[in-house]
């Protein structure tokens, strides 16, 4: 029986294989962003010849790199040997792009770790040592400049100033004291505490992150107000203040060592603090959340839907006790410690 009109099913157009497995583009994007070759193209079009000269690279490898690219759209070539910006090279300027896509920082990190993808979906676990010889965290201790461009990446330069209305009912009478766990500089601190200034806040991340808080408290003026605690968040956290913040952090682990932050968390808000989770978390009608693959690849981390991060929170002595999403559209999730709950 042949189908109804509103029932015939057309074939979906086929997606061109070299568009699904090209590497050579992306590639090619980022060596141009490494060398900042958008950049130098903003004041307009130049030469193959003064381009190489400025970068520092071979004119004629460089020229074929920019040929490639405008073969497939980005940048222009107005004349032979000269190129320029179009609207699609201009989204590659600026000092946000370079930290993500630069080669040399963490952007280098990120690109090279997709090649251990295969050991990542076989196993489950992240093999970022496979490339790098450690594993993620363990690898931005051991290379400062490299930590310092993932903390410019995670803070304004690469996501924007953080909205700093993190409860949901918008009451903040009760709060005297905020910690940001795993806070990096402390942009979300700094928000937070310029919008109330009544309020005082602790910084806590490892030693060598919260260093460099001071380029990102001392403008918002907010410094004489944080006490930055250079630590693990996996070690007791500092206890009795009124709120707990983690922001994409407990979305950055594997389940058991999130419920091992997420426990530190309710140990420390014990007796009458709450715990907000930031990003990560999905509601549950929404269906499966985003397979954030690059959290596999680089340190085993996930989003979670909020039915299995309630599981995980329970586990670690938390109660949820409401969830929704901030102004900015980031889903949040309150939490408050169960006052049953023995910690182990």
């Amino acid at each position: 029986m042949s189908d109804s009109p509103s029932t015939v099913h057309h074939p979906q157009p086929a997606i061109p294989l070299d568009a699904l497995t090209d590497l050579c583009t992306p590639w090619c994007v980022h060596v141009i962003v490494t060398l900042g070759v958008p950049d130098r193209l903003v004041s307009g079009p130049a030469s193959i010849e003064e381009l190489a000269g400025v970068v520092g690279a071979d004119a004629d490898a460089l020229s074929r790199v920019l040929r490639h690219l405008v073969d497939k759209g980005v940048f222009e070539s107005p004349a032979p040997g000269v190129f320029a910006l179009n609207d699609a090279a201009r989204q590659l300027t600026g000092p946000s792009v370079r930290v993500g896509l630069g080669l040399d920082g963490i952007g280098g990190r990120m690109a090279h770790s997709w090649s251990t993808l295969l050991t990542a979906v076989r196993t489950g676990r992240p093999a970022y040592h496979e490339v790098f010889g450690r594993e993620f965290w363990d690898d931005l201790a051991a290379h400062p400049k490299v930590a310092a461009s993932f903390d410019a990446l995670m803070g304004p330069a690469g996501h924007a100033t953080p909205d700093p209305e993190v409860l949901l009912s918008g009451d903040w009478t009760r709060i005297r004291i905020v910690v940001d766990v795993g806070g990096g500089t402390g942009s979300l601190l700094a928000a937070i505490l310029a919008k109330h200034p009544t309020i005082r806040g602790v910084l806590v991340d490892q030693p060598a992150t919260v260093a460099r808080a001071a380029d990102i408290l001392e403008p918002a003026g907010v410094a004489d107000r944080v006490s930055l605690v250079g630590q693990s968040f996996f070690d007791p956290l500092p206890a009795g203040a009124d709120l707990y913040l983690l922001k994409s952090v407990v979305s950055d682990w594997p389940d058991s060592e999130a419920t091992a932050i997420l426990r530190r968390a309710a140990d420390a808000a014990r007796p009458g603090g709450r715990v907000v989770v930031i990003g990560g978390v999905a509601p549950d009608e929404s269906g499966e959340p985003a397979p954030e693959l690059l959290m596999l690849v680089l340190v085993g981390g996930k989003g979670r839907t909020l039915s299995v991060f309630r599981t995980l929170a329970d586990a670690a002595g938390l109660r949820v006790v409401s969830s929704g999403r901030q102004s900015s559209g980031k889903y949040v999730v309150e939490c408050v410690p169960k006052p049953d709950y023995a910690s182990r």
